[in-house]
């Protein structure tokens, strides 16, 4: 696929995804390195007023969310960012080529490019680790909400979305061009995440 910004052409390498597991919920109960009582210690808890709760403080925290969910108590979402309770999916990119390459990259569905982004370190850690991986932790207000964001589209339509890379390794340059190529092709997920 070829691109151009700015009179600059830019030639970017389709690159398959690998899909291990679809349809994964409810990750946040599988935080459970806390207990609801060391999670509203911390600061961006702390304001949460949940001693009707006292009883579940030594509760591991993902399952008393968890138990919440469950009959039907929306207190649960107060811990989670605005994408923490979707369905998920695990994927990765195997190609040697270019996992330790950095630069840009877009997602498209059906042919339109939906997501553009960029890439500072290397593929790997950015798709097998960020994007195509979610964590429990990822799903909680201190999380990587954009991943939850991200990878619960690709979910909705994995067998539609492309991946496609162009490596670069200016990184002044790559952010410069991540920023002219959002204002000239408007994809309508990047468009998404500017209302946070």
């Amino acid at each position: 696929m070829i691109l151009e910004v700015n009179r600059k052409i830019l030639e970017f390498k389709k690159i398959d995804l690998i899909f291990i597991k679809k349809d994964l919920n409810n990750l946040f109960s599988l935080k459970n390195n806390k207990t609801l009582f060391e999670t509203l210690q911390e600061k961006k808890y702390k304001k949460l007023n949940l001693e009707e709760f006292i009883e579940y403080y030594n509760y591991p925290l993902g399952k008393f969310l968890e138990k919440l969910k469950l009959i039907g108590n929306n207190k649960f979402e107060l811990f989670l960012n605005k994408y923490g309770d979707r369905e998920y999916c695990k994927f990765k990119i195997i190609d040697k080529e270019v996992l330790n390459l950095k630069g840009l990259y877009l997602y498209c569905l059906d042919d339109e490019i939906v997501y553009i982004g960029r890439c500072l370190d290397s593929f790997y850690k950015r798709i097998n680790i960020g994007y195509g991986n979610i964590t429990p932790k990822n799903c909680y207000k201190d999380g990587q909400q954009t991943n939850c964001h991200i990878n619960s589209l690709i979910n909705k339509k994995f067998n539609k979305i492309t991946f496609w890379i162009c490596s670069l390794e200016n990184v002044e340059e790559i952010k410069k061009l991540e920023i002219e190529l959002i204002k000239k092709y408007n994809p309508q997920w990047n468009e998404a995440l500017k209302d946070k």
